[in-house]
């Protein structure tokens, strides 16, 4: 079969995979209400006989009706009870009738805790479906990626087991780990200079260490560089900055060096690393200069791109990777979640403002809920109408429900998405944002009630100095790398000469710590992604300031409430000019991997 005969209305496809793959998006998009038709049936069919389907008398129908009529719409806090006993070991169909494979940790929390997603051993193979369909689509954008290799971080996490044996670990950890990824077929357009022994190590620092070292020693192939998030990749700058030194020394000798003990890592390392007196002199060269403006496209000068997400939370990151790349194009190529794989970017060059997402039907069953702050609160007995994929208004914000095959049932993610347009009959989204996070560096979501519970459990530590907190506002600090969580501290001192030391102020950051989620606790501890929380103490008065300006900007005396996170320049500018003293964390907080019972 000639490529030209099946040429893609998305463009010439670049080999006759290609081909098939973008067929197959148009198969989707074209007749989106029919494939999820299919797939409720499908999924209902399957788990007629679940104990969670059963409750509510479904009584085996798979019609749109009969389960939009029947079964509620649910958060993970509903299905708290049976996520727990499954996890302790309860083999009963009772969300899924395929045996649950793993739990998926997410990046979400409830009580603190990382979120259980169950998980079945197909879904595996319908994520790498959807990762089969990216670089069709990069190819339409970018020729010549047969040519070269990309440089990406990826890194596998700490993993648990729940009470009842089940592995229970992030989505990505899971997929690095699968025999899809690990006997992944030879493909000239999806070359990495990452061996897996390298991604496969759970220490992060020899993982990253050996993955640089690769992306140097390889540095005139790569043509993208990435991570999953735009904070990974400025983790592996900022680490580029502090170990080239060695990095270079090893390229120079040729012997690898010996903070990197993994047997595995030293037995394919010693495959790819040779003397070479020319590149460790390159390396110097450029990293000792202290200006690192450009830097990714200094050492690695064929890059085409950096693949990374910018969206949501990470846009923050930007400016920052435009720095150290020049404004090289950062396409954004896929949206997906622990509790599903959604659907990918049709156009992965545009803006990082303009990116939208396309949802591939096939995935799992989809409804959407129509986003309106300003409605009242809907009940459990008067629930609203969810619209289907195939339903929706370009200009309108909706909430995503799903129902997957591993046994959630209209399940309520907490995106925000933005309707841009249409491909075929499918609707295009732009990720708006994630309900109710208030702070995030990295996969960290932290809200406005476990923020202020932190507050409440630090101002504890004042009581003896006859001290509170009167006011306080945050943001997340990411031109340092890593980033971290800044809060802003007004407090009423009642005695000024028994104010509170400089020490119980640091130790109050690492009490906010103490407090937040397992997740940035993790990622304070086991992942190095974030750094110490700060404090920064304003004067008497400051609040009252940011008051007098957001009124002066428009904002109603009587409606007005202080923000608790902050991102506006001026503002940031009025809190800034006011600070008398700044405090860190002296410590890291407690985390352990152990699964609670």
């Amino acid at each position: 079969m000639a490529i030209e005969s099946v040429l893609s209305p998305l463009g010439p496809p670049a080999c006759e995979k290609d081909a098939k793959a973008l067929q197959f998006i148009e198969d989707m998009t074209a007749n989106v209400d029919l494939v999820q038709e299919r797939v409720l049936k499908e999924i209902l069919t399957s788990n007629a006989e679940t104990e969670y389907l059963q409750k509510y008398h479904l009584n085996g129908a798979t019609d749109r009706d009969s389960f939009k009529s029947k079964i509620p719409m649910v958060t993970y806090e509903d299905l708290q009870p049976q996520i727990q006993r499954i996890a302790n070991g309860d083999k009963s169909p009772i969300l899924s009738s395929h045996p649950i494979s793993e739990f998926l940790t997410s990046s979400g929390t409830s009580a603190g805790e990382r979120k259980l997603m169950p998980t079945i051993e197909e879904e595996m193979d319908r994520r790498q479906l959807l990762y089969s369909l990216l670089m069709p689509v990069m190819n339409l954008y970018v020729p010549g990626l047969d040519k070269g290799k990309g440089l990406y971080f990826y890194f596998i996490k700490a993993e648990a087991k729940t009470p009842g044996g089940l592995v229970a670990r992030p989505v990505l950890t899971s997929y690095y780990k699968s025999k899809q990824f690990k006997t992944r077929p030879y493909d000239p357009y999806n070359v990495i200079t990452s061996p897996n022994e390298t991604i496969l190590c759970v220490d992060s620092f020899q993982s990253m260490y050996s993955q640089m070292l690769c992306g140097l020693i390889m540095r005139e192939e790569v043509l993208r560089v990435g991570a999953v998030f735009a904070s990974g990749l400025l983790r592996a700058i900022r680490f580029l900055q502090l170990n080239w030194k060695e990095l270079a020394n090893d390229i120079s000798t040729g012997s690898l060096n010996p903070k990197v003990t993994n047997p595995s890592i030293r037995e394919c390392m010693a495959k790819i690393l040779k003397p070479n007196q020319e590149l460790a002199e390159f390396i110097t060269k450029e990293c000792s200069d202290e200006n690192w403006e450009r830097i990714i496209t200094r050492i690695w000068p064929n890059t085409k791109y950096l693949d990374v997400i910018v969206t949501g939370a990470m846009a923050q990151y930007i400016p920052t990777l435009d720095y150290y790349s020049g404004g090289l194009p950062k396409p954004c190529t896929m949206y997906a979640s622990s509790e599903c794989f959604f659907g990918l970017n049709l156009r992965p060059m545009s803006e990082p403002s303009e990116v939208s997402y396309t949802i591939m039907p096939n995935m799992g069953y989809f409804e959407f809920l129509p986003h309106d702050p300003s409605a009242p609160a809907f009940s459990r007995e008067s629930p609203p109408r969810l619209l289907d994929l195939a339903d929706l208004e370009v200009g309108k914000e909706y909430e995503l429900v799903i129902t997957t095959y591993s046994g959630l049932n209209r399940y309520r993610v907490g995106d925000i998405l933005l309707v841009t347009g249409f491909y075929n009959k499918a609707p295009q989204f732009r990720f708006v944002r994630r309900k109710n996070v208030l702070l995030s560096i990295e996969s960290d979501k932290t809200d406005e009630a476990e923020l202020q519970k932190a507050i409440d459990n630090a101002s504890l530590l004042l009581r003896e100095f006859n001290t509170s907190v009167v006011e306080y506002t945050s943001y997340a600090e990411t031109k340092i790398i890593p980033g971290h969580y800044v809060i802003y501290w007004e407090l009423l001192v009642k005695d000024p000469a028994n104010s509170p030391t400089e020490e119980v102020l640091n130790q109050c950051c690492l009490a906010m710590e103490e407090s937040l989620n397992s997740v940035y606790r993790q990622s304070r501890v086991a992942d190095n992604s974030i750094g110490p929380l700060e404090i920064r103490v304003v004067k008497n008065g400051t609040f009252e300031e940011l008051m007098d300006y957001a009124i002066s900007r428009g904002a109603s005396i009587n409606q007005y409430k202080v923000p608790r996170c902050v991102s506006f320049t001026p503002i940031m500018e009025l809190l800034d000019s006011r600070v008398v003293s700044k405090h860190f964390s002296p410590s890291v907080p407690h985390w352990t991997p152990e699964r609670r019972s």
